[in-house]
Parts: structure tokens; C-alpha cells; sequence
């Protein structure tokens, strides 16, 4: 697969508006009089080819920003601060620099980024409207996109990465099943902005999947979510614990969801791994110093930064690329 990345010029929408290119300055400066028919074709040519003024200080023709914008949800996540560090120094010998921005859901955040004109992108982001992703593609930006959901009709360009995310989950409830553990309970994130997952979600998924195909029992009950916050997730795992709803297992979607239900579970005088059994994911430095320590799921963090500035790379300077697939490790403590 290859593309083009080719920036939509001034040039563009003059031939696209059937206009000279003095005419589309002169109404994207409103400083000149035009006449009304030529405008209404600029004004569309212009919408139709999504083109936006150059509003940073590199005006000089065929000149690149050098610079990568990678878009997440959680930009203070340890996760994508050490995806972030080795995609850097990828970047870096490439000679491009990586911005971390945190995702808003807007039109005027897409305007944005579009008008910075920045090289490529870089999304890992559940979150983040799939029609967005198609609006920078529109745009002619090099867009990777690190896999966490299933999308539906993205971009033939557009970049994918699987780091792993469904089978790395898979491998946490083999692994409880494997333990003899039969109730187990996934925690999902929380979000102050009714972000939930669903089965577009691959960890999510994943556990519905696996859970479903190693026969057994799942309903709604397995699995917390909606929560606002780390104390309703706390509060939430002590009232499941409490219930009627016997569990000897619990997955978090991630190290510090694990790490909340290991508490919860604690405070209730659980005994860990014998009444209840934990896995993580990620690896962070928190599951090495949890009591006991974390079983969790390691992503090749090194391998898959490196290899998303390679292919934006290629991307950028209009090379062929092939999608990727990494598989994750499982890395087993005395939390099972």
C-alpha cells in the first residue's frame, strides 16, 4: 500500500474553482473585491479539498514542519509516556520532533491540527471520533494509528498497528482459567466523560470473546464499568465483592484498575492470590510494587515506537508500507 501525500495548495482550489490563484488570495484574505459566483466556487473548492491556510511561520514552498503530533486519551498515562520516549528517539534521527497532545472531540480540535500543517499523526486513542480520523486522512496527513478498537470504514492510507491489545487479554483469562478460576470480573475504565468501552473496544472484547469460548458463565455481572472515578471503582469492586456474585478472579484493563480491585478486595479482608486472583496490563513500575506483586501483560513498547516512525516515515516521503502486528508477553507474580 502507498500514498501520496501531497498538501492542498492555493494552486489546488484555484484549478479546482476554475479560478486564477490571485482570486482564491484574494478571498481568503476578504481584502479585494470578488465577484460573487468566482467566491461561492472558491468558498466550496475550499471545503471540498479541505484546505486551510498555512498559519505557521513556515510559508516557504515545499518546505516540511518536521513535526509529529501523536493524539491519546490520557496523556499523563505511564503507558503512553514510554511509547512516547521511544517513538522520540526515532523521530529524532528521522529529524522530526513528537508533540503529545490529549484528545478533544471537536471540530475546532481538527481544525487545528490541520492548519499546523504537521507532517503525520499518530493516534491511540479509544475515544477519538472515527469520523475525525477521516477528515485529517481527507486532509492528506500521514495518519498511524495504534490499534485499541475496531474501526469501520477507515481509510484505505491510513496507517494500523495491532500491538496486541485482544490477544494480550485473551492470554490474561486463559491464564485465571488455567488457575482454576471460574467467577472472574473485568474492571473497565473509568471516565468523567461517559467514555466506556463497548465491544468495539479490543481488550474489552477480548474478554467477552475468551470468557464466552472457554464456556463460561457471563452476563453483565462480570464486568464493572461506567464508574466516574478510582473511589466509585473502589466502591464498586467492595459492593460486587459483597454480593451474591461469588469471584476468584479480576482483570483490570489496566496496572492501576488491578491495583484499585487489589485494595478493594484487601479491605474486605480477601487474601490475595488465595480468595482472589489479579492480573494487570501494561507492566507499569506500579505492578512491581504492589504486595503482592502484579501479574500483568507486557507491550513491546521499544519494538512498536520504533516501527510507528518508521512507517510514517515512509508514509510521508510517499514509500509503500505494510500494516503491523506485535504479540504481547504475560508475565506472571504472586498476585496469581
Amino acid at each position: 500500500m502507498g500514498a501520496s501525500f501531497k498538501r492542498v495548495s492555493r494552486a489546488d482550489v484555484a484549478r479546482h474553482a476554475g479560478v486564477s490563484e490571485t482570486i482564491v488570495s484574494y478571498v481568503l484574505n476578504n481584502n479585494r473585491y470578488v465577484d460573487k459566483t468566482k467566491r461561492e466556487r472558491v468558498e466550496q473548492a475550499i471545503r471540498e479539498l479541505h484546505y486551510l491556510p498555512n498559519n505557521s511561520a513556515r510559508a516557504l514552498k515545499g518546505k516540511r514542519s518536521n513535526q509529529i503530533i501523536f493524539i491519546a486519551d490520557k496523556i499523563s498515562n505511564e503507558h503512553f509516556g514510554r511509547i512516547i520516549a521511544e517513538m522520540d528517539q526515532s523521530a529524532y534521527e528521522y529529524g522530526y520532533l513528537v508533540s503529545l497532545v490529549s484528545n478533544r472531540n471537536n471540530d475546532a480540535f481538527i481544525s487545528h491540527i490541520i492548519s499546523r500543517q504537521v507532517d503525520g499523526i499518530v493516534i491511540s486513542s479509544i475515544s477519538f471520533s472515527e469520523k475525525y480520523i477521516n477528515q485529517l486522512a481527507e486532509a492528506n496527513i500521514p495518519i498511524v494509528l495504534l490499534m485499541n478498537r475496531e474501526y469501520h470504514q477507515l481509510p484505505p492510507q491510513v496507517g494500523k498497528i495491532d500491538t496486541g491489545l485482544y490477544d494480550g487479554m485473551c492470554d490474561c483469562v486463559n491464564h485465571l482459567y488455567a488457575k482454576k478460576r471460574r467467577k472472574i470480573l473485568y474492571i473497565d475504565r473509568y471516565s468523567k466523560n461517559n467514555n466506556f468501552s463497548n465491544m468495539e473496544d479490543l481488550r474489552y472484547r477480548a474478554f467477552v470473546e475468551q470468557m464466552q469460548r472457554l464456556g463460561l458463565e457471563f452476563s453483565a455481572q462480570n464486568i464493572i464499568t461506567g464508574c466516574q472515578d478510582e473511589n466509585e471503582v473502589f466502591e464498586r469492586v467492595r459492593s460486587v465483592l459483597q454480593s451474591e456474585f461469588l469471584v476468584d478472579g479480576i482483570i483490570g484493563r489496566n496496572d492501576s484498575l488491578a491495583c484499585i480491585a487489589m485494595e478493594a478486595a484487601k479491605s474486605l479482608g480477601k487474601i490475595i492470590p488465595q480468595d482472589i486472583a489479579l492480573v494487570g496490563f501494561d507492566n507499569s513500575s506500579l505492578s512491581r510494587y504492589t504486595e503482592p506483586q502484579l501479574t500483568t501483560v507486557e507491550i513491546q513498547r521499544d519494538k512498536i515506537g520504533q516501527a510507528t516512525i518508521e512507517m510514517l516515515h515512509k508514509m510521508i516521503t510517499g514509500q509503500q508500507i505494510e500494516n503491523l502486528k506485535f504479540t504481547t508477553r504475560l508475565i506472571e507474580r504472586h498476585s496469581t
